[in-house]
Formats: structure tokens, C-alpha cells, sequence
């Protein structure tokens, strides 16, 4: 029976995407079949975790997604031999709503599915203390199974002995010690890790890392900890056409695997193109703008004339998320102060010259229909973006408020048949 378990650690920057990779590859080269996932809303690791396994991963949401739609998504470990959920941030970071224990969080998901944490430490700068942060993770929720914990960045053997001292005091079990590895360090950009694509060297880095951790992991010992999945259930989500252009290159590349999932399980026709080579969105019902990095290639996008007076001319409804939505936009001002002329459908102008983060979870009610939903409909999606608005003449496209009820300044907006905005469309509100 295929089981599960989920990758977490105390705060961000502890080593739990090397520890996913790194694992999965070992067990792919054991001949295993390995399912991944992501606890939470991240565009960037499912693809890292495609490249080390071979299947596409998907995120897991316990603020987002209904329980239906976790278990449904689940049904894609069919015929897996384990599954490997890696966390978001801390272990128990998630909402901070009073009587509740931080939803959305690894550790929440952790206990709604009932699978054991692999806590991944950063062991640097302490030794047994390393004990009493992992006790303390575990105790700090009721139902929260640790199966054990991997040391990171161990400096020498006697590091690793105060180490094993420290975490066996506490009765945890030390799975493994992983040492100091510079070459293995992924790089980040502002949105988090570089994508998968852009990284020619990552399938040198993948063997890498499955050889370090077969040779400093107990493999064996994190297999016998895994616990069964719940039964899965069919993935129910509303496509936004029936046959959908969607933008997909290095600019735009920032949508859920589990929506163009969805979108095709419910008979919707995805037609991919690149803005970046100046293609033309496909004749289509909808054309999807998704989030990405088009802070990066402004003057490239609006040089990209074909481009451009394609999605000018385009007959269907056109929708932007995030960096899409900046696109659809007048202008967009780059982090050296240029203005580049966009693409106009909207009145929308965005400067990334002075950054400031925008970033949680968001619950939208529709003022306006989007495509694939009317007005009225509650959406839950996240939002997470340095970009500023500098202006924003359109109406409101929602009334949007965070996960603690405060309202948010970005509503989004639409003009005729052209919508956008900056929060990512997880899953339809229950």
C-alpha cells in the first residue's frame, strides 16, 4: 500500500527541497515509483519535484482546497510506491486566526491526512539544543506525528555526535546527517528558487543529491515510516473555456498543475504559446495570461509585436493572473525605473522599481464575471508579488479580503471582456 510522508522544518532556508529532491531521486533510483506533492501554494518546486521523479507533482492546500478536493488530488499516487509531500516555510505557519492551530500549514496537513513529519534541521550554529527544537515542534500540536529527524549542514563527526546526542535525549529518532554541500545550494531570485527549466545543470544535481542521501539517510527507515493515503475522489474543477490559450515560457509559467488538471479532466482543450517568442495566442475560447516573471523581460514582451496585436485582437475572453495581469496593462515600470508599453486591454500600470512584498491568502468574491465564472462566485487563491500599483482606472473585478477577514487593497479589475488579477485562483470557495 502506498504511504506518504511530508518534508518540514522550523522556518524557510532549512533544506527541505534538497531533502525532497534528494530522496526522491534515491528511491527513483531504487527502482520505486515516487509521487510527489507541495504543501501549499507554490508555483516553483512541483516542477523541481517532476524532474527528480518523472510525475507531475501537485500542491496540497488545507486553507484552499476543500477536504474532497485534497483527497481527490491524492488519487494521483495511483501506483506509486511512496509519496513525498514537501512543506511550506515552518512547520506550523500557516493562518493565525485565534482557537485555530494554523491552517494551511504543513502541520495541518500533516494531521488531517495523518502522515508523519521527516523534520529536516539546520543544524548549524547549535548542537543538543537541536533536541529541544525538534521536541518542541512536536509537541506543540495535538495529533502531530514526527517519524524523525535529518540534520542538515552537520560540520564534522563530533558535530554529529552532540547533534544525536541532543535530538535521541528527546526520544526522536536521528533518520540521518547530511554535511555541508555548497555545490547542491539552489539559487533563488525574488519569488523564490530559479524555475527548473532555466537550470541546464539540475539533472547533475539531482544524482548528486540522491547519492548524498543514500550514502547519509536511512532510506529504509523513512519507507517504513510512511502511512497509508486516505481514498482519493475525482478532481471537480470548472475550466475557463472550452478551449484555452494559455501563455507558457520563462515569463509566464506560474499556474497550478492541479487547474490545467482539472481544466482537462472536464474536457478543455489547452493550447500552450510563448510570449517571449513573440507567438500570438491561438484562436481560442479564453486566452489565460498566468503569473511569472514578465518583470524580467519587459522590453522584450513589449517588443513582441505579433504578440501583442494578437492578444489586442483576440476574440474570446482574456484573463490575466499576477504577472499576466500586469501584461494586460498599460505600462510596466521595471526595477531601474523603465516604463515598457504593455499590452493596453486594461488601464492597470504596475512598477517594480521600489519592491514591497504582497503576499497570503486571499478570498475573492466576483463583482464582475471572469471567465469560467459569474459574478458572485467566492474564490479562495494566494497572492505573492513585489509589484506595486501606480494605477488602476478599470472597476474592481472583486471584493477581496485576506484569510483574517481584512480587506485588500488589490481587487483586481476588468474592461469589457478583459479581467485580471493579482491573486492566483486555487479552488472555488465550498
Amino acid at each position: 500500500m502506498t504511504g506518504g510522508v511530508i518534508i518540514a522544518a522550523p522556518s524557510s532556508g532549512s533544506g527541505k527541497t534538497l531533502l525532497t529532491l534528494g530522496l526522491a531521486r534515491a528511491f527513483v533510483r531504487r527502482g520505486l515509483q515516487v509521487q510527489c506533492f507541495k504543501s501549499g501554494p507554490d508555483y516553483i518546486d512541483p516542477a523541481f519535484h517532476r524532474a527528480a521523479t518523472g510525475r507531475a507533482s501537485f500542491n496540497l492546500e488545507s486553507w484552499a482546497m476543500g477536504k474532497a478536493m485534497v483527497a481527490s488530488l491524492l488519487g494521483k499516487a495511483k501506483g506509486a510506491d511512496i509519496v513525498i509531500a514537501e512543506g511550506a516555510m515552518g512547520l506550523h505557519d500557516g493562518v493565525a486566526l485565534k482557537g485555530e492551530w494554523g491552517r494551511g500549514s504543513s502541520a495541518d496537513l500533516a494531521v488531517h491526512l495523518d502522515w508523519p513529519v521527516v523534520l529536516v534541521l539546520d543544524a548549524g550554529g547549535q548542537a543538543q539544543t537541536a533536541g529541544a527544537v525538534a521536541l518542541g515542534l512536536m509537541m506543540y500540536r495535538p495529533g502531530l506525528r514526527l517519524a524523525g529527524v535529518v540534520l542538515n549542514k552537520v560540520a564534522s563527526p563530533r558535530h554529529e555526535r552532540l547533534l544525536r546526542a541532543g535530538v535521541e535525549a528527546a526520544g526522536i529518532r536521528v533518520l540521518g546527517a547530511l554535511p555541508r554541500v555548497a555545490a547542491l545550494a539552489l539559487p533563488e531570485r525574488h519569488l523564490g528558487l530559479v524555475q527548473a527549466e532555466e537550470l541546464p545543470e539540475l539533472e547533475a544535481m539531482l544524482e548528486e543529491a540522491a547519492r548524498i542521501m543514500a550514502a547519509h539517510v536511512d532510506l529504509d527507515a523513512v519507507l517504513a515510516a510512511a502511512s497509508p493515503l486516505p481514498v482519493g475522489g475525482v478532481l471537480k474543477i470548472t475550466p475557463p473555456g472550452q478551449r484555452i490559450a494559455l501563455a507558457r515560457d520563462e515569463a509566464f509559467s506560474f499556474i497550478y498543475p492541479h487547474l490545467l488538471d482539472g481544466w482537462r479532466a472536464a474536457g478543455a482543450e489547452v493550447v500552450t504559446f510563448s510570449p517571449l517568442a513573440d507567438e500570438a495566442p491561438p484562436e481560442a475560447d479564453v486566452c489565460w495570461l498566468p503569473g511569472g516573471y514578465p518583470e524580467l523581460h519587459g522590453g522584450r514582451l513589449a517588443s513582441a509585436e505579433r504578440f501583442m496585436a494578437g492578444l489586442q485582437g483576440f476574440k474570446g475572453r482574456v484573463h490575466g493572473e499576477c504577472g499576466g495581469y500586469m501584461v494586460l496593462g498599460e505600462g510596466l515600470i521595471d526595477k531601474a525605473g523603465l516604463r515598457h508599453r504593455m499590452a493596453g486591454l486594461l488601464g492597470l500600470v504596475t512598477s517594480f522599481e521600489k519592491r514591497k512584498m504582497h503576499l497570503g491568502y486571499r478570498l475573492a468574491t466576483l463583482q464582475a464575471p471572469m471567465p469560467g465564472q459569474g459574478a458572485g462566485a467566492r474564490l479562495r487563491g494566494h497572492e505573492f508579488h513585489y509589484s506595486t500599483i501606480v494605477a488602476q482606472p478599470d472597476a474592481a473585478l472583486a471584493q477581496v479580503v485576506d484569510a483574517e477577514g481584512a480587506e485588500v487593497a488589490e481587487t483586481g479589475s476588468y474592461r469589457g471582456r478583459v479581467s485580471g488579477s493579482y491573486f492566483h485562483l486555487i479552488a472555488e470557495a465550498s
